[in-house]
């Protein structure tokens, strides 16, 4: 993935995390830098990084998204060609790549420890596809959702 793609990919999960149902603008995200974090980083410069006219960040630029996206500097670079981050085979690429980005929601929502344990849990179960496509079924389903959570997860009373 280029570097490009990479900011592109956390304005989409940012604007999403945010309750926007769409990605963050480039200009939105300058400016919630400059609110959030009292720095400044320009519309134009984010436009040249994602149309990868700028291939690479300043080392002042690259820290101020991490700490704004809340990932770690290294993963703001350009990956080499044919780069992967999993274990696996070439069979398993889908699957793979599904694990990781559940496992990447599982380090963004630390901060809600029971959804976070949820999303690792999936993402550890031998079949994470069929998982998510049982939780849509139950989801599409009238009533089936609202049933198995109050068997399952009963509310506490006091």
């Amino acid at each position: 993935m280029t570097l490009g793609q990479k900011v592109r990919t956390l304005r989409y999960l940012e604007g999403h995390l945010r309750g926007l149902d769409r990605e963050m603008t480039q200009g939105e995200v300058v400016t919630a830098i400059g609110a959030e974090l009292n720095q400044r980083i320009s519309q134009p410069y984010l436009s040249l990084i994602e149309r990868g006219t700028r291939p690479h960040l300043s080392q002042g630029s690259r820290e101020l998204l991490a700490r704004f996206f809340k990932v770690h500097p290294g993963f703001l670079v350009s990956d080499p060609p044919g780069f992967q981050t999993g274990l696996g085979s070439q069979g398993l690429a889908g699957e793979t790549a599904l694990d990781r980005w559940l496992l990447e929601g599982v380090g963004r929502l630390q901060a809600d420890p029971t959804l976070s344990a949820a999303l690792e849990g999936i993402a550890a179960h031998a079949d994470s596809r069929r998982c998510l496509l049982l939780l849509g079924q139950i989801v599409a389903m009238p009533g089936l959702a609202e049933s198995l959570s109050e068997a399952l997860m009963p509310k506490e009373t006091s």
